[in-house]
């Protein structure tokens, strides 16, 4: 008697939702690993590249101030180190969560325009938790854009 073929399973397409909520916990995993003694402001990230895969980044100081790096760039440098050229979507968690300027301007050059960012105004001790959801282009009104520029 012939086998017959085995039935494919269709992908698993993960909702929006789903994937929101996987962002958000590895932004808060992050978060527990910044290195703040300076600021004692611990900033998580994660951030999700076209190829599905989440990087994470946490901020971590220095005495010198000047060098310390935020963990949205953490975590987008750590997805470029790995490969990884575009974001889908970025979620940084923290007391008042929102990127600098200068992750701003990074967010920018590695995300589309309609790429969600997610802010997890998160404070554990509280157990409060405000999520706000906007665009990567809606960031930073009249950014440099290297495509713009012809770069």
């Amino acid at each position: 008697m012939a086998k017959l073929p085995a039935k494919k399973r269709p992908a698993k397409v993960e909702t929006k939702s789903v994937i929101r909520k996987k962002l958000m916990e590895a932004a808060k995993t992050a978060q527990k690993k910044a290195y703040c003694p300076y600021s004692r402001y611990p900033v998580g990230a994660a951030v999700l590249m076209d190829s599905g895969r989440i990087y994470t980044g946490c901020n971590v100081e220095n005495a010198s101030f000047g060098l310390a790096i935020c963990a949205e760039r953490v975590a987008i440098f750590k997805a470029v180190s790995h490969g990884e050229k575009r974001v889908k979507a970025l979620c940084v968690a923290a007391k008042s969560a929102k990127p600098c300027g200068a992750c701003r301007q990074v967010i920018i050059e590695f995300a589309d325009k309609d790429a969600e960012m997610i802010y997890l105004d998160w404070q554990p001790l509280e157990k409060k938790e405000k999520v706000t959801i906007t665009k990567a282009g809606k960031l930073l009104p009249h950014a440099f854009d290297p495509s713009e520029a012809g770069l």
